[in-house]
């Protein structure tokens, strides 16, 4: 017997990230309000998120038994084999073609308005990535870099506001690598003034994660004193001993990305630093580790995202010595507590502070620093008030 037909309304469900929701939401705006049919927008980052795509995609098909189920995004592309053998999914449309409506036998549309969804809007200026890491995989669900022109993006951006954006967020694969595909290989940080400059009632930019090596000039002075660039930073830094950034293949150095902090800090001592580091590496030893831990309050770390290694198959760190997996669990326990610990510093440092706080639909909202805010009862997504927190609790100031 077929499955039992019921008329839905399209899903887009998206994982991983921001590139993906950014992407996700222009993907559901492309359907037909009367298509009956899930969408999972996958990742492979780790092999956790791979595990976390197959759980979407059997919810998915349990919630909608009817409903025409199609996976796109990374895994699709570098998992295809896996997730093309679930019984739950209908079809795999490829990464490099989900925004084009042909890949889903759709009458293409004009560009369609941005979601509402989100009070940030995320503008997707670069995909792809030119570089070889390690323990990567997502150039092989990705592609090499490509670039939005500078008119393209800044098409994207007044689409945004036109629809009521409170904030936009610049996000990529690898977003520093901006502009080297392009005639003349324009900078980042010349992007990014020139969409400040053509956008004077852009309240809010903010940039997703950036590999610090390539933060040229323009964009650290941006950083450091425009008031309309949001005073945060999210850096993909990985580790925290030159001998794992070496075996990680990273451009970078502990020092160097240190100095970077220092000199941001120094500039303006309100931004807030992020990172992405991983805990268990091949190879790290117990004072490889150390320094993983260290880096966390010596870049004032208070946004981290960690992640206990786990081998990618087809990537040489893969093939490297492999650290025991109870060690790679309790490291990352140990990086996570200490991240905790100086975020939840932080927080109370900004007790009595007065912020500027984005509201989004869910009684919360983002500070400048990206704080999250409690805010009133009954304020309208992406109203942007002043509010004086007088504590927090489980990482919410209120």
């Amino acid at each position: 017997m077929g499955r039992l037909r019921v008329s839905h309304a399209p899903e887009v469900i998206s994982l991983g990230c921001r590139l993906n929701l950014s992407e996700s939401e222009n993907i559901r705006a492309m359907l037909r309000d009367d298509e009956d049919v899930v969408i999972v927008n996958s990742c492979a980052v780790t092999s956790e998120a791979v595990r976390q795509t197959r759980q979407a995609i059997r919810r998915a098909r349990r919630a909608r038994p009817g409903s025409r189920l199609l996976v796109t995004g990374c895994a699709a592309d570098i998992e295809r084999e896996q997730l093309a053998a679930m019984p739950e999914v209908d079809g795999l449309v490829a990464n490099t073609t989900k925004l084009d409506p042909r890949a889903w036998n759709i009458a293409p549309r004009p560009a369609p308005a941005p979601s509402v969804k989100h009070t940030r809007a995320f503008v997707a200026v670069q995909n792809g990535c030119d570089h070889s890491c390690t323990f990567c995989v997502i150039p092989q669900g990705r592609g090499t870099s490509r670039s939005l022109t500078t008119a393209e993006v800044l098409r994207e951006v007044e689409r945004h506001l036109e629809h009521g954006a409170a904030e936009v967020v610049l996000t990529g694969v690898d977003v520093t690598s901006w502009g080297y595909d392009l005639p003349d290989t324009p900078r980042l940080g010349t992007l990014v003034r020139t969409v400040l400059d053509t956008f004077p009632q852009l309240a809010r930019l903010r940039m997703s994660s950036l590999d610090g090596i390539e933060v040229d000039e323009e964009l650290f002075e941006l950083f450091a004193g425009h008031d309309r660039m949001m005073p945060h930073i999210h850096l993909s830094l990985q580790h925290g001993h030159d001998l794992i950034l070496k075996r990680m293949k990273r451009r970078h150095s502990r020092a160097e990305a240190v100095e970077l902090v220092q000199r941001l800090k120094a500039a303006r001592p309100d931004i807030a630093v992020g990172a992405d580091l991983i805990a268990g590496f091949p190879t790290e030893t117990e004072a490889h580790h150390a320094d993983n831990l260290s880096i966390i309050r010596e870049c004032e770390i208070v946004h981290a995202h960690i992640f206990p290694y786990s081998p990618r198959p087809g990537t040489p760190a893969a093939r490297m010595p492999q650290v025991d997996r109870t060690a790679v669990k309790a490291r990352a326990a140990t990086l996570r507590a200490e991240a905790a610990a100086l975020r939840d510093e932080w927080l109370t440092s900004l007790v009595g502070q007065r912020l500027q706080v984005v509201a989004e639909s869910d009684g919360t909202g983002y500070a400048e620093n990206f704080a999250r805010v409690a805010v009133p009862p009954g304020t309208a997504r992406g109203t942007i008030l002043p509010i004086t927190p007088t504590g927090h609790k489980k990482g919410l100031l209120s």
